[in-house]
């Protein structure tokens, strides 16, 4: 069992790929999947939630493959309040070290009429059967009361004393909808802790959503009521508004233990990398103003702020940009730089590359070269990120040349290869940008609609690579795509192409059942 009964020790419980790929647009595949899960175990996180093994064998294969690589941290698996979800969660789980099933089941008066359509009566003898049978094949399982924060006291506290009973080794309180205020969900919890007579034998968890931007806010409310694990996803990744941010949390407790005296074993230098990988696997860019990861979380841009700065850092950084792994950017390389040098910068950004890779890597990175003066650390990432999302692909990016200008008609010249076949064409649009996407699907027709395009700048000056991200939407799927070029519409082509290619892989599944927690 993880440390849970230290009173000061918070439990990190990360759902990045279960909740947090509930988001619109923020699917991950296998390998992709891998890839999060090593960072996150690297991050030092208690507990991964994998995925929610019975929506599709997409999610019981990678819920089973991170189940057999994992090493330090439970992998927990989600499951509806049934007996074949439960079984086929073990099935996923059964070859992690440390297993955890975590089932759940609505409790509010409003979820049990409209949604289970259960009285609270079979609603309660169903918990204490899919606790019963989980605990039966699992030593560690977890039991969440959904919408718990609009539950009837009375039978919340009922339903929590009978899972423990049952067997569940930790009980989560969610606040499902976002609903709650912090007073009102640390009060929630120490009813819980006060009235549940066997309380002690079991771990309080909570959940939180970001509806009203509380979820940080509620869930540090939680554990200064008495709960001690937190579940929580990277960037505040989630569904609707989102999850409570890892980071925040995290930070929240180590800068601020003069107020918030519990700690957790997070390693706090890896969230950067944590939250760029994250965010270029999703196509989810992370808002410049974004709490301890954003661009400008370290920025000092006022001329009295910059004083301060300079006479002591102190002065307007509660924390600093070295604890959360963000060194600060280094021109070190360039044109003439070598393998040997671009290889030990590449494992100081927290990149381990394979041979083939790092050959390509730095093939890439002399292109990057001779266009780009100056080559920064986050053109590092962008580079390295951009090349790892386009492995793989069924849809490459070949060529592409576009003329533009205020006369028009603007035309885009694209070639692509499509199944190891090289293919091109020619098409012209109101504005570069719509005419490349034309041609796009001129040499690969579909049916997916444009939903949302987004270009933003990786570093200053104008011969910044361009980040773009794209989202695509068919037969209400919807996958985001990410694309990094110092020219934007090869930039937009590649983002474009990543996700076309996310929503092939998409095609392939089968849509999952609505899910909560």
């Amino acid at each position: 069992m993880i440390p849970g009964r230290d009173q000061d020790r918070v439990i990190i419980f990360d759902t990045t790929m279960r909740d947090g790929e509930q988001s619109p647009g923020a699917s991950m595949n296998l390998e992709e999947k891998l890839r999060i899960a090593a960072v996150l175990e690297e991050l030092g996180v208690d507990v991964i939630e994998a995925g929610f093994p019975i929506a599709s064998n997409g999610d019981f294969e990678a819920v089973k493959a991170i189940a057999g690589r994992a090493r330090e941290a439970a992998i927990a698996g989600l499951a509806r309040a049934s007996r074949k979800d439960i079984d086929r969660a073990w099935e996923a789980l059964s070859r992690a070290q440390r297993p955890r099933i975590h089932t759940f089941l609505s409790t509010s008066p409003l979820h049990m009429k409209f949604k289970l359509q259960m009285e609270p009566e079979a609603v309660h003898q169903a918990i204490a059967d899919s606790v019963s049978h989980a605990r039966k094949l699992c030593d560690d399982v977890e039991w969440s009361a959904e919408d718990g924060s609009r539950t009837e006291h009375d039978f919340l506290c009922r339903c929590v004393e009978t899972a423990i009973k049952c067997g569940a080794g930790t009980i989560n309180i969610p606040d499902t909808v976002g609903y709650a205020v912090p007073e009102e969900f640390g009060a929630l919890i120490r009813m819980l802790m006060n009235r549940v007579p066997n309380i002690d034998k079991a771990v309080v968890s909570v959940h939180c959503h970001n509806d009203l931007g509380l979820a940080v806010a509620n869930s540090l409310a939680a554990v200064g009521a008495g709960a001690r694990q937190v579940e929580c996803t990277i960037n505040g990744l989630g569904e609707r508004a989102g999850n409570a941010a890892l980071e925040e949390i995290v930070m929240a407790l180590r800068t601020r233990q003069d107020a918030m005296p519990q700690k957790t074993g997070i390693r706090t230098e890896i969230i950067t990398k944590a939250s760029r990988l994250v965010s270029t696997v999703t196509g989810f860019p992370v808002q410049p103003n974004k709490a301890i990861v954003g661009a400008n979380a370290f920025a000092h841009e006022s001329g009295i702020h910059q004083d301060g700065m300079l006479k002591h850092a102190g002065t307007y950084e509660i924390m600093t940009p070295e604890s959360i792994g963000l060194g600060r950017s280094s021109l070190v390389m360039g044109k003439h730089s070598g393998r040997h040098a671009f290889k030990a910068k590449l494992k100081e950004l927290g990149f381990e590359l394979g041979d083939n890779a790092i050959e390509e890597a730095f093939r890439r990175f002399k292109d990057l070269a001779d266009k780009k003066k100056d080559v920064f650390d986050e053109d590092l990432v962008a580079l390295v990120d951009d090349q790892v999302v386009r492995s793989n692909e069924h849809i490459r990016f070949v060529s592409l040349q576009v003329f533009a200008g205020s006369k028009g008609p603007q035309r885009a010249d694209l070639e692509l290869e499509i199944g190891g076949e090289t293919k091109s064409t020619t098409a012209t649009g109101d504005g570069p940008v719509d005419a490349t996407f034309k041609a796009i699907k001129q040499l690969f027709p579909h049916e997916a609609h444009l939903q949302l395009y987004q270009v933003q700048a990786v570093t200053a000056g104008t011969d910044a690579q361009a980040e773009v991200t794209v989202r695509l939407e068919e037969n209400g799927k919807t996958v985001n795509g990410q694309g990094a070029d110092t020219d934007t519409l090869v930039a937009s082509c590649k983002a474009y192409l990543h996700a076309l290619n996310k929503l092939l892989t998409k095609r392939r599944k089968t849509a999952p059942a609505a899910l909560s927690a």
